[in-house]
């Protein structure tokens, strides 16, 4: 499996930007046990770690094929990585922006308008992390 490499690399990454090291409690989510629920339109989401509606978090996300978020902006920072399929998130309605595999990484900065879109014919899945609570307002 090619993702198992980037997943583990991601974790370490993660614990160790967003929570201080004595305060890790070591943990492992296979990816069977990965728990996705609705949160907005076609759009899930899986708790990793922490709490996304209070604090610091690690959150996979899916999304179907073919979909773009509406513009939008979120009040904290926050970074993410392609697990699955092809993603783009362009900014400030941004043409031609970089389409991103498997491995690839972005960072969004607070009230940065943007969108995120899956351009793949087939689902995509991504990791994000911050250490603040997400949350999602529309530009328009």
């Amino acid at each position: 499996m090619k993702s198992l490499p980037i997943l583990s690399a991601l974790f370490v990454m993660a614990a160790s930007t967003v929570i201080a090291d004595d305060a890790v409690t070591s943990a492992v989510l296979q990816e069977e046990n990965k728990v996705f629920e609705n949160v907005m339109g076609p759009i899930n989401f899986a708790d990793a770690y922490g709490d996304r509606a209070t604090g610091p978090h690690g959150t996979f996300g899916q999304f179907p094929a073919n979909f773009e978020t509406p513009e939008h902006t979120h009040s904290h920072s926050y970074r993410a990585i392609v697990l699955k399929g092809q993603m783009t998130n362009p900014f400030n309605g941004e043409e031609n922006a970089p389409v991103m595999g498997p491995g690839s990484y972005w960072a969004v900065g607070a009230g940065e308008p943007h969108s995120t879109a899956c351009v793949s014919d087939t689902p995509c899945e991504f990791f994000m992390y911050s250490d603040s609570e997400f949350d999602f307002a529309p530009t328009e």
